[in-house]
């Protein structure tokens, strides 16, 4: 059924080596052109792809679709249609655009109204979303941050090798790559102060996440198992979730974050399905001691080799590459992840978003976030420029980039990017 990811098929559009967008990719986006036409599209190459245009021509013929299915503002009402819609449009989709497929190649009218350049099109947020989780499942990051707060010897809380942490966030101010975020302002206590003061962040972070856009569920009550949670898993993007180190320290006893965190987060604009990334399965990491409990067993398969990479662009200068990390490194997978939000009957919807939670890895440039990397400001990162970081400045840019290569095949999610800005009067 995958047909999409033959690894020898070949496009006769123009593909940049080494490109995150080759024809075994088709993810899924929402743009809009110069003549504010917004469509739900996908994109190979440098190529962006009007799906409701292929939609209206009859290239979609034998697959059941709604007419509109591609007119929307968002993804939602296409991942509702289920896996296996959502299959046979890719695998449509690669065959439409193979060398060997003359069918759209040959017709330059038709090539006129479906394809257009990415550098034209103004990305859109892809989804809807109703419902934002983000988890906690990093064990090398865990550690780090309970070592710096907490010490050694307490450094995991006591149910962190149980479950997978996580706590509901705040979906309104999930922005797009390419907006751009103000430092927020709130509480914060001062080293050696004994009341807090208010003001602009002083620690401004970013951290390194991968998040999952969920299918429909099943109903309020009911539960989805390790075993069936693919089939309700739409696709990823990489995740940007800011945070305001100062705010958080202040207020995240006994409730854990709030304003440090819930004033903005960056998503990447292509939803990279899960049936693409199926080459790029690996083993997650052993959980034997303490093994857990039975409802979440899962398959040593469920985890993904998605290599991620952090760069800091200070403002007129040029990209530092100041963290690699890995996807595969998280302790609690995807799965099991789905299964703990799941188990006491809460419900999801087409189009809920969660999140890792900071990607750490085991050495000091696989930390995800300035917090670990410049340890608590302790060991401030020179840049190529010669100024300093212990936390991001105003007009600080951070890109962050994901790709999959297994050696045979490449592909990727391109980047989420966003600047600092001051923070508003």
């Amino acid at each position: 059924m995958l047909t999409a990811n033959d690894p020898s098929r070949k496009s006769w559009l123009d593909i940049p080596s080494n490109s995150d967008f080759p024809i075994q990719n088709i993810p899924f986006g929402v743009f809009m052109a110069n003549d504010d036409h917004i469509s739900i599209g996908t994109r190979i190459g440098n190529h962006a792809i009007d799906l409701a245009a292929l939609h209206q021509l009859g290239y979609f013929e034998g697959i059941s679709l709604p007419e509109d299915v591609f007119l929307q503002d968002t993804l939602n009402d296409f991942i509702t249609l289920g896996r296996p819609t959502i299959r046979q449009v890719r695998n449509r989709i690669a065959d439409l655009f193979d060398l060997q497929n003359e069918t759209l190649q040959s017709n330059a009218d038709h090539k006129e109204v479906v394809l257009f350049s990415v550098e034209e099109l103004q990305m859109l947020m892809p989804v809807f979303i109703q419902d934002y989780t983000d988890f906690y499942s990093s064990r090398e990051h865990a550690t780090n941050v309970g070592i710096m707060f907490r010490g050694k010897e307490n450094a995991l809380m006591p149910n962190w090798l149980h479950l997978p942490v996580g706590y509901h966030g705040r979906s309104s101010s999930i922005i797009v790559s390419g907006e751009n975020i103000h430092r927020p302002m709130g509480q914060m206590l001062p080293p050696g102060a004994e009341a807090p003061v208010f003001g602009a962040s002083k620690a401004m972070d970013f951290e390194l996440e991968m998040g999952f856009i969920t299918g429909d569920g099943k109903h309020l009550g009911e539960r989805i198992s390790t075993d069936e949670a693919e089939e309700y898993l739409f696709g990823m993007v990489i995740f940007n979730d800011w945070s305001a180190r100062d705010l958080q320290k202040w207020e995240y006893v006994p409730l854990g974050p709030f304003l440090g965190k819930n004033f903005g987060s960056s998503i990447s604009p292509w939803v990279v399905t899960f049936d693409a990334l199926e080459p790029f399965r690996t083993e997650r990491p052993k959980q034997e001691e303490p093994k857990p409990l039975p409802y979440l067993d899962c398959a040593p398969n469920t985890a993904y080799d998605i290599k991620l990479e952090v760069y800091l662009q200070p403002e007129g200068g040029e990209e530092n590459l100041i963290s690699e990390s890995n996807h595969k490194y998280l302790y609690w997978t995807m799965v099991q992840q789905l299964a703990h939000h799941t188990v006491n009957g809460c419900n999801i919807h087409a189009g809920d978003l969660m999140a890792s939670g900071t990607i750490s890895g085991p050495e000091p440039n696989n930390y995800g976030s300035m917090l670990e990397l410049s340890w608590k400001g302790e060991k401030p990162l020179t840049l190529s420029d010669g100024s300093e970081r212990k936390y991001l400045l105003d007009g600080d840019t951070v890109i962050m980039r994901a790709f999959c290569d297994n050696g045979e095949q490449r592909l990727g999610f391109g980047e989420v990017r966003s600047t600092i800005l001051p923070a508003k009067p």
